[in-house]
């Protein structure tokens, strides 16, 4: 919707209504100085007033009375109705629903939550909830704007305590459900299957929010940079604008690429389509590349996380974007709708902000160049990306990313860094060395390391599209599981030299000590072995030879000169 136009409505309006108001106060001054008669009049009218405050306390109590089940009810009816699609169908049905609102707040308190129902109605299409919802509270009568507030809260419950009902999509065959409390923190949520499976089924498939190619392959040519498959030679597409050099498998991951996240961030095409745009585009091409030059060799030094969060922020522009769209691009679509069984209700944001995360971090100048190639492509989104918010994102994107790794992996990735504590480490059963890349998978994410998992991620079509494959026989009610590290043994390696190397990359990666059950078993047979050597009675060898013969040459020694 248009929110100057309907703002400049309402502007209008208030000046309409403020002007009259300033108007009879000025005539009610001067009657009340030089007339007595109108002074008379005006104490008859004090009594009336009081009786009127009365009455207007007790519709108030009244209105108050409104109960939850009323309430709920409600909601639940206003979600269940269409809302317009195009920006003009939008003001209209704004307008409307303003106009009803204002009808029925004058026919009495038995009107007063439809009314409050129809203001509501209003504020799901209006573009600044919290300017409407501040006008609302200038110009509604008491009652009905605390009915209007009851319901914004509770549709805010409804939404927040209903997230699980809705993801992830039944289709998908698991839940996520609370897991067994622990001690020092509050129990974690897990992904739970929803029917059986048997060793090498498939339980189910997921796409990436975001994803990212590692960066000695991305812009080479060899793998495409939204789905990561490996291009054959002299079928690359390439984009005429692209400042990482990115190329594509097909047009279809080119423009799916460009729509969720790189033409914001490294392109110049337009970022709003032609009916919003206005010629905007054009006019900011040169400040694009201007911003965008220092952004690309930042953020081409930093770790994957940091770009998997700036594409991120992106793709959350761009769903917003997408709303304001009569005719919605499929592709965009098709995904929020395959992220839950709910795609009005919740969208990426809402996915993500619930993951767990460790602490990020996000530069001054990080924030400075990510602002204004943001800023420079659509003026004043650059506003929502603060340090604390993105360090947090930032901490999202390292904590959950998995690798993408086809078969068992490439040997020639190369290492960042000698310092082992300052590797960037993703979520495979590989090892980081071996992925292409990485992805955030919002279902997967809730999958808990184990290092004897139920379940693992494979990428069988050469694609960064995850499949969950079982392991092993899975019930209906069972925790599914993954290994986040490489669990594999080379031959001969100590089971205690390998359940620290696994204990050590989890600590460093997710900081967290591994307490699975395999780590658990192999944690007490190691202590009933030293048990066992306890009980012999001895610490160590404890034979010895005579003084006098630790003095002998040893056999083969050499005696020295005397």
């Amino acid at each position: 919707m248009s929110s100057a136009r309907t703002s400049t409505i309402f502007t209008v309006a208030a000046v309409t209504v403020l002007g009259g108001i300033v108007a009879y106060a000025v005539y009610f001054d001067y009657k009340r100085r030089n007339d007595t008669e109108f002074r008379k009049k005006l104490r008859k009218e004090k009594k009336k007033v009081t009786k009127q405050t009365q009455q207007a306390q007790a519709q108030a109590e009244a209105a108050s009375a409104v109960n939850p089940a009323e309430l709920k009810a409600t909601i639940l009816k206003i979600q269940a109705e269409e809302l317009p699609a195009t920006p003009d169908e939008k003001e209209s049905y704004f307008i409307t629903q303003v106009q009803v609102g204002e009808q029925l707040a004058q026919q009495g308190p038995a009107f007063f939550l439809p009314a409050a129902a129809a203001f509501f109605r209003a504020l799901r299409v209006y573009p600044s909830p919290v300017e409407y919802i501040m006008m609302l509270q200038q110009t509604l009568p008491a009652p009905i704007f605390k009915i209007f507030m009851e319901l914004v809260n509770a549709e805010t419950v409804a939404r927040i305590e209903g997230y699980y009902d809705h993801f992830p999509p039944k289709r998908m065959n698991v839940s996520v459900q609370l897991g067994p409390p622990q001690a020092n923190q509050a129990a974690k949520k897990i992904l739970v299957a929803e029917k059986d499976f048997m060793p090498g089924d498939v339980i189910y498939t997921e796409h990436p929010v975001v994803s990212a190619l590692d960066d000695d392959l991305e812009g080479k040519g060899t793998h495409c940079s939204y789905c990561f498959r490996v291009i054959e030679e002299g079928t690359a597409v390439t984009p005429e604008n692209d400042k990482l050099g990115s190329v594509y498998c097909s047009d279809e991951c080119k423009n799916s690429a460009e729509l969720s996240w790189q033409n914001i961030l490294f392109g110049l095409d337009p970022v709003l389509p032609p009916e919003l745009d206005n010629g905007m585009g054009a006019l900011t091409v040169e400040q694009r590349k201007k911003a965008q030059a220092p952004w690309t060799e930042f953020i081409t030094k930093s770790k994957q996380a940091n770009l998997l969060a700036a594409r991120f922020v992106a793709k959350q522009i761009a769903h917003e974007t997408v709303k304001l769209l009569s005719n919605k691009p499929k592709a965009l679509m098709d995904e929020l709708e395959n992220m839950s069984d709910s795609k009005e209700k919740y969208n990426i944001g809402d996915h993500v902000e619930r993951l767990r995360f460790v602490e990020g971090h996000a530069s001054d100048e990080e924030i400075k160049l990510l602002g204004a190639v943001l800023g420079s492509a659509l003026p004043g989104v650059e506003q929502s990306v603060t340090e604390e918010r993105h360090a947090a994102l930032v901490g999202k994107m390292q904590y959950n990313a998995i690798g993408v790794v086809f078969g068992e992996g490439r040997d020639d990735r190369p290492v960042k860094s000698d310092r082992p504590e300052e590797l960037e480490r993703t979520r495979t059963p590989h090892g980081t060395a071996r992925q292409v890349g990485s992805g955030i998978y919002v279902v997967t994410s809730y999958a808990a390391h184990s290092c004897d998992a139920n379940t693992k991620p494979v990428f069988q079509k050469g694609t960064n599209e995850l499949h969950l494959v079982a392991t092993r026989p899975i019930q209906k009610g069972d925790e599914l599981t993954m290994a986040w590290v490489d669990v594999s043994s080379p031959a001969g390696e100590d089971a205690g030299i390998a359940r620290r190397r696994r204990r050590i990359e989890l600590a460093r990666g997710w900081r967290f000590p591994c307490e699975c059950a395999k780590c658990v078993r192999e944690t007490i047979a190691e202590m009933e072995r030293e048990k066992e050597d306890a009980d012999l009675g001895v610490t160590g060898d404890e034979s010895k030879v005579e003084s006098f013969v630790r003095h002998e040459k040893h056999p083969g020694e050499v005696m020295g000169p005397d």
